[in-house]
C-alpha cells in the first residue's frame, strides 16, 4: 500500500445526495434505495476500506453490495480492480496486480479481505482496471481514469436522452465495461436501475420486467437470442422507451425485428459499438437511421471523433474504402496493464486502433467489415484463437483454431475425443457448445513455413457448416425445404422468417429426427444455433399440446364423417388452435402492421384448394362461384346446385376470413397500439365482441342449420385459441379457463338439442384447459412418432379423407359389412392424407436440391391416365353424404 493523496472521484459519484428521495435501485420484492440512502450507504462502505489510496479488488455480482462497493472505492479515491465473480483468473490478477485489499462474497457474506499489498505506487489519474471486452485468458487489463469514466457516462446519457424519470433493467455483469456504463450513465442523471434476482431464462423474469416499470433495457446478442426464447416480443411493456444492444455483432434480421417491433410500440432500439479500451461506447446508430441500416456500427458518440486507417496509419478520406477503425475521444483508456508497475504510468495514448477492419459509408455511418488479428467477439466476449490452442495444449490436445463472431472450430490431431474437446474449449472459453465445433484430422495443415495454415482450416470450416455437420441431415436444408421458395440464411429462425403451425409441425418432425430432442422455444432459435446442437438421444419427447391436439382433432373429424357417431368437436378445435397459433407464431408482424406477412402463407391452403374447386368446374361444367370467392360456408349456393364444392370445404373458407379478419383488425393503428400494451385485456374484449355475435347470428340472419359454417358463429373459438396463447398470469389463466368454459357449457347445455353437441362442447374445455395449462408434455418417443406425423399432415387428411369411403372403395360397399367398410374408410383416409403429405415434402425436396426424384413425374401417363391420377380423386361426394356432413 502507498499513500500518493486521493484523485478525485467521477462527478456522479460525489453527486449522489442531490437526487434525494428519488430511487435509485429497485430491488426484487419492490423494494427501493432511494439516492440518500445509496449516499449514505456508500459513506459507510467508505470508512471499511484503508484510509490511504489502494488498489481494491472487486468481483462484483449484481447486487446492491457490489454497486454500493464499486462506488465507495471510488468515491474514496481508490483504484478498483473489476474481476468476474469466482473467475479462474482470479488468481493470475492477484499476482500481476498484488491488489491491498479485496471486497468479494466469503461464506455467504460479503467482506472486505486485507491482501499483502505493494509499496510500488499508482498514478493519480488511475481510477479503474477492467479486464478487455471479457477477454478470456489475456493476461493485461485496461486501465481507465476517473475521466474516462465521467465523460463516457456523460456521453452515454446525452444520446441516449436519458433523464431522471428513466429506470433500466441491469441484467449485464458489472464487471463487463457494457454493464458498467449502464450502472454508470443512469446514475449520472439521477435515474434508477431495476436489477433482477435471476437470469432472462428464469419463469419470472418477464413478470418482473413489466411490473418493475423499466424504460429501457440494454443487452448484448446473446440476451436478445434468451429474450426471445422467453417470448419478450409477445408481452407488451408499455413504459419501455428503448433498447440497446452492444458487445458484438446482431444479426441484420435480428436488428430489423427488435426494431420494427419497438417502433410499433412508440420505442426505439439503438445499435451501439464499443470497446473497454474506450471506457464502453464508440458509436451508435440513430434510431430515426437504422431502418435500412441494421449492419452500421453508426456515428461516433458525442465529444468523439471516428476515421479509417490505411496499413500505413494514414487517414482514408474517401468513403467505401476499408482499413482500420481509429477512434479519438476523451475516454480512450490510459493504456494497457500486464504488471503492477503499469500502474504507475500515466496515459499512452491519445487515440484508439480498434483493430476492426471498416468502411465509411457514403451517408457518414460506418459498418465493420472485418477484425485484424485472430480474434472472435461472441456473446460479449472477446475470444483469442492463440488462447484456446495454448489451453488445448496444456491438456495434450494439439489444435489449430478458426472461426468469427458467430462461432469457433478446433482442427485437431491426435488421439483426442471429438466431444471431449468441444467440453474443453467451453470450459477455456465460457461459450456454450452451440458456438464450438470440432473436427479431428490427421495432421494439421502447414505452409511451407511451417506455419498453420489458417486459410486452408477456415474454408474446410465453412464447407463443414454448408455440409450441414457431418452425417446428420442438414438442418438449414430442413428450414429451405419447408420454407420453399423463400431464401433461409444461417441466421434466420422459424419466428424472423414468418413461420405458421403448418410449418411449425413439420419442422417438429425434421428437428426431432435431426435432434432427438427438439429444445424449448427452438421456434426463436437461428437455424446456425440448431445445427450446432448435440443430438440427444432420450425414451421420451416433449411436444406441443396444440400438436397433440391438432392430431387428435384431425382424427375425430375422420372419424364423425364415417361414422356419423356423436363425437364432433374435430374441426371446432382446429378453429381454436387457428388463433392459438396465430398468437403464438404471428404476433410479431401483426403487431407491425404486416397483414402481408399473415396472408402470404394462406397459399399453402388455397392452392390446393383451388386445384380442387378447379376440377370440381372441370367435372360439373359449371364455375362454383361462391368457392372461388371464399363464401360457400355463408349459405349463399348448395353443392347439389353446383354453386359450390362440398360443404367439407367450408373449414378453409372460414379459416381465411378468420386470417383477414384479425389482419384488418391490426391494421388499425390504436388497435395494435392497445394490444401491444394490453394484448390479454384486448383478447378478452375481442372475445366478448365475438360472443355477442355468435349469440345475435340466429336473430339476425336465419338460415338454418348452415349458420354453423359461418365466421360469426365460429369466431369466438379462434379467440378463446389466441387468449389461450397470451395468458401469462395465473389470474389470465384462470379468468379464461372460466370465461370459455362458461361459454361452452351454456352452449352445450342450454342451446344443444343434439348428444352430440353436448358432446362437442365438454370436449373443448378440455381441450381449452390443455392448453392452458399443460402447453408442453413429455410422451414416449414412440407416440411422439405417431403423433407429429398425423398432426403435420392434418390439413391433407382434412381435404382427401372422403376421397376414400366416397370414390376409390364405392363398388365394393355392398359387398363389405358395414363396420369393415367404414374402418378401412378410416385408415384409408388417414394413409391417403399421409402419403399426400409425404409426397409433398419430396417434391419440395426435390425442389431445394435443384434436381427431381425418380418416380414422382407423371408425363409417361397417357393424358386421360393422368386425368384419372390427378383429377378424378377431387370431386363428387353423393347428396346424401353431403346433408349427413352437415351435422359436425
Amino acid at each position: 500500500m502507498q499513500s500518493d493523496g486521493l484523485t478525485m472521484p467521477p462527478s456522479f459519484i460525489a453527486d449522489l445526495a442531490a437526487w434525494g428521495e428519488r430511487p435509485a435501485l429497485v430491488l426484487p420484492g419492490r423494494r427501493f434505495v432511494s439516492y440518500r440512502d445509496l449516499h449514505e450507504r456508500v459513506d459507510r462502505q467508505v470508512a471499511l476500506f484503508p484510509r490511504t489510496r489502494a488498489l481494491i479488488k472487486l468481483e462484483p455480482e449484481l447486487s446492491e453490495h457490489a454497486i454500493i462497493a464499486y462506488l465507495a472505492a471510488l468515491k474514496a479515491g481508490h483504484v478498483v480492480a473489476m474481476q468476474a465473480p469466482r473467475a479462474a483468473g482470479t488468481a493470475a490478477w492477484t499476482d500481476m496486480f498484488e491488489p491491498d485489499c479485496a471486497y468479494c462474497r466469503i461464506d455467504g457474506r460479503w467482506r472486505t479481505e486485507h491482501l499483502g499489498g505493494s509499496d510500488k505506487p499508482l498514478h493519480p489519474d488511475l481510477g479503474l482496471l477492467l479486464s478487455t471486452s471479457g477477454s478470456t485468458g489475456c493476461g493485461k487489463a485496461v486501465r481507465l481514469s476517473a475521466g474516462n469514466v465521467s465523460v463516457n457516462a456523460r456521453s452515454i446519457a446525452e444520446y441516449l436522452e436519458l433523464g431522471a424519470d428513466d429506470r433500466s433493467c441491469l441484467i449485464l455483469p458489472l464487471h463487463y465495461s457494457y454493464g458498467l456504463s449502464v450502472l454508470n450513465a443512469h446514475l449520472t442523471v439521477g435515474a434508477s436501475l431495476y436489477v433482477p434476482s435471476g437470469s432472462i431464462l428464469d419463469p419470472g423474469f418477464l413478470d418482473g420486467l413489466a411490473a418493475s416499470g423499466c424504460t429501457n433495457l440494454s443487452g448484448v446478442p446473446y440476451s436478445y437470442e434468451l429474450l426471445e426464447k422467453v417470448g419478450f416480443r409477445d408481452r407488451a411493456f408499455p413504459q419501455l422507451r428503448f433498447m440497446t444492444v452492444a458487445g458484438g455483432r446482431m444479426a441484420p434480421e435480428r436488428v430489423r425485428a427488435y426494431d420494427e417491433h419497438l417502433r410499433a410500440q412508440g420505442a426505439a432500439l439503438f445499435v451501439m459499438y464499443g470497446q473497454t479500451e474506450a471506457t464502453a461506447r464508440i458509436a451508435y446508430v440513430p434510431p430515426a437511421r437504422l431502418k435500412g441500416n441494421e449492419d452500421r456500427i453508426g456515428v461516433a458518440i458525442p465529444g468523439g471523433m471516428l476515421s479509417i486507417a490505411d496499413d500505413e496509419g494514414r487517414a482514408i478520406a474517401g468513403a467505401g474504402v476499408a482499413g482500420e477503425l481509429v477512434y479519438r475521444g476523451p475516454n480512450v483508456m490510459m493504456g494497457y496493464a500486464s504488471s503492477r508497475q503499469d500502474l504507475a504510468r500515466g496515459a499512452d495514448l491519445d487515440e484508439l486502433h480498434t483493430g476492426d477492419l471498416a468502411v465509411r459509408e457514403t451517408d457518414g455511418l460506418f459498418r465493420i467489415v472485418g477484425r485484424m488479428k485472430r480474434m472472435s467477439k461472441i456473446a460479449g466476449l472477446r475470444i483469442g484463437h492463440d488462447t484456446l490452442e495454448h489451453a488445448l495444449e496444456r491438456r495434450g490436445v494439439v489444435a489449430a483454431i478458426v472461426g468469427d463472431d458467430e462461432g469457433l472450430h478446433a482442427f485437431f490431431q491426435g488421439e483426442g475425443r471429438l466431444e471431449d474437446v468441444r467440453r474443453l474449449l467451453v470450459a477455456a472459453s465460457g461459450l456454450t457448445l452451440a458456438h464450438i465445433m470440432a473436427t479431428h484430422v490427421p495432421e494439421i495443415p502447414r505452409l511451407p513455413s511451417g506455419k498453420v495454415d489458417y486459410g486452408a482450416l477456415s474454408l474446410a470450416a465453412k464447407q463443414a457448416i454448408a455440409a450441414g455437420h457431418g452425417d446428420r441431415e442438414g438442418i438449414e436444408s430442413l428450414f429451405q425445404q419447408v420454407f420453399y421458395p423463400a431464401r433461409v440464411k444461417p441466421e434466420d429462425s422459424f419466428l424472423s422468417l414468418g413461420g405458421d403451425s403448418l410449418r411449425f409441425v413439420q419442422l417438429s418432425i425434421g428437428l426431432e429426427k435431426a435432434l432427438g430432442q427438439a429444445p424449448e422455444m427452438w421456434e426463436a432459435m437461428p437455424i446456425a444455433t440448431l445445427a450446432a446442437l448435440e443430438k440427444r438421444e432420450t425414451a421420451t419427447a416433449r411436444i406441443g399440446m396444440d400438436l397433440i391436439i391438432r392430431a387428435l382433432a384431425i382424427l375425430l373429424v375422420v372419424l364423425h364423417h364415417e361414422t356419423l357417431w356423436p363425437l364432433p368437436g374435430g374441426s371446432a378445435a382446429m378453429v381454436i388452435l387457428a388463433g392459438f397459433s396465430l398468437a403464438r407464431f404471428q404476433m410479431g408482424p401483426l403487431l407491425a402492421g404486416g397483414g402481408l406477412a399473415i396472408l402470404r402463407p394462406l397459399t399453402q391452403i388455397l392452392v390446393p384448394y383451388y386445384l380442387i374447386v378447379g376440377a370440381y368446374a372441370a367435372v360439373w361444367g359449371e364455375v362454383p362461384w361462391a368457392s372461388i370467392f371464399l363464401v360457400g360456408n355463408f349459405g349463399f349456393a348448395d353443392p347439389e346446385t353446383r354453386g359450390m364444392v362440398p360443404y367439407l370445404y367450408w373449414f378453409i373458407e372460414a379459416y381465411c376470413q378468420m386470417m383477414l379478419v384479425f389482419v384488418a383488425l391490426f391494421a388499425i393503428q390504436r388497435f395494435r397500439r392497445l394490444a401491444a400494451r394490453q394484448p390479454f385485456a384486448m383478447g378478452m374484449l375481442l372475445l366478448g365482441v365475438a360472443l355477442i355475435a355468435r349469440l345475435a347470428l340466429p336473430i339476425l340472419w336465419p338460415i338454418g342449420n348452415r349458420q354453423i359454417f359461418t365466421l360469426p358463429w365460429i369466431f369466438y373459438l379462434a379467440v378463446i385459441g389466441w387468449c389461450a396463447a397470451i395468458a401469462e398470469t395465473h389470474l389470465q389463466r384462470l379468468l379464461l379457463v372460466v370465461a370459455g368454459a362458461g361459454a361452452f357449457l351454456f352452449f352445450g347445455l342450454y342451446e344443444g338439442v343434439w348428444i352430440g353437441t353436448k358432446i362437442k362442447y365438454l370436449l373443448l374445455i378440455a381441450v381449452l384447459v390443455a392448453l392452458v395449462y399443460a402447453p408442453r408434455v413429455s410422451v414416449p418417443r414412440w407416440a411422439a412418432q405417431l403423433v407429429l406425423p398425423l398432426s403435420a399432415a392434418g390439413f391433407h387428411i382434412y381435404i382427401l379423407h372422403r376421397f376414400v369411403p366416397e370414390l376409390l372403395m364405392t363398388p365394393l360397399q355392398p359387398h363389405l359389412p358395414t363396420v369393415l367398410f367404414s374402418t378401412v374408410s378410416i385408415a384409408g383416409g388417414i394413409a391417403l392424407g399421409l402419403a399426400a403429405w409425404l409426397l409433398q415434402r419430396q417434391l419440395l425436396k426435390a425442389a431445394v436440391n435443384g434436381r427431381p426424384k425418380p418416380g414422382l413425374s407423371l408425363n409417361h401417363l397417357r393424358p386421360s391416365a393422368r386425368w384419372a391420377v390427378l383429377v378424378r380423386p377431387l370431386f363428387a361426394f353423393g347428396p346424401q353424404k353431403e346433408r349427413e356432413i352437415q351435422h359436425n
